[in-house]
């Protein structure tokens, strides 16, 4: 039986997408019925972790869905009510600047904004080397927004990238679990 239905958003955060990945599949197998949605860098950006199109295709391999990758793909998710929580795993320090600033330009920050009109929650999975410098304000501002509700985060390496966070990705499950509720995972920094 299906728990409820994640719309699972990935940005540009290359070298966290081993990472998202796994969580992916971990919510599939725990019986999510998980939509991919991929912004446009990330399903169209070749990498040293790996080419776009194989990107693509592991997510679509995992959800057995086609990868949502437009601002029209997305729009609809509110409106149709097909997620009961939305996923941004990673989101990026770009990301999150956007949603804070209300700035809809992405697939995933329309998939953001057409989720929260109808006062579903959004989830974010934060993963950016200035969380502790340019983007704390709108880290800020966004833990300050109804249904916003983040994976609690650390800081990865303080001496070589003092200003960087990351989610802890493995908390995921938890905090899906938690945000379906309304409820925040603290702490929220570690």
């Amino acid at each position: 039986m299906t728990k409820a239905t994640i719309g699972f958003a990935m940005c540009g955060s290359f070298c966290t997408f081993s990472k998202a990945f796994e969580q992916m599949s971990a919510l599939v197998s725990a019986g999510y019925d998980v939509i991919p949605i991929m912004s446009q860098n990330a399903c169209s950006t070749d990498t040293r972790f790996g080419s776009a199109a194989d990107m693509v295709k592991r997510a679509e391999d995992i959800t057995g869905k086609r990868v949502l990758c437009t601002s029209v793909d997305t729009e609809p998710l509110g409106p149709k009510k097909l997620c009961d929580l939305l996923l941004i795993a990673p989101c990026t320090g770009n990301t999150l600047a956007k949603l804070s600033l209300g700035i809809t330009d992405t697939s995933v920050t329309m998939a953001a904004k057409s989720h929260l009109r109808i006062l579903r929650p959004v989830l974010l999975c934060a993963a950016t080397n200035d969380a502790l410098g340019a983007s704390a304000q709108n880290i800020g501002r966004l833990m300050n927004t109804k249904n916003i509700y983040f994976v609690p985060m650390v800081q990865d390496d303080y001496v070589k990238k003092p200003n960087s966070l990351v989610a802890d990705f493995s908390r995921i499950p938890e905090c899906v679990a938690a945000a379906l509720k309304g409820v925040q995972v603290e702490p929220v920094f570690s």
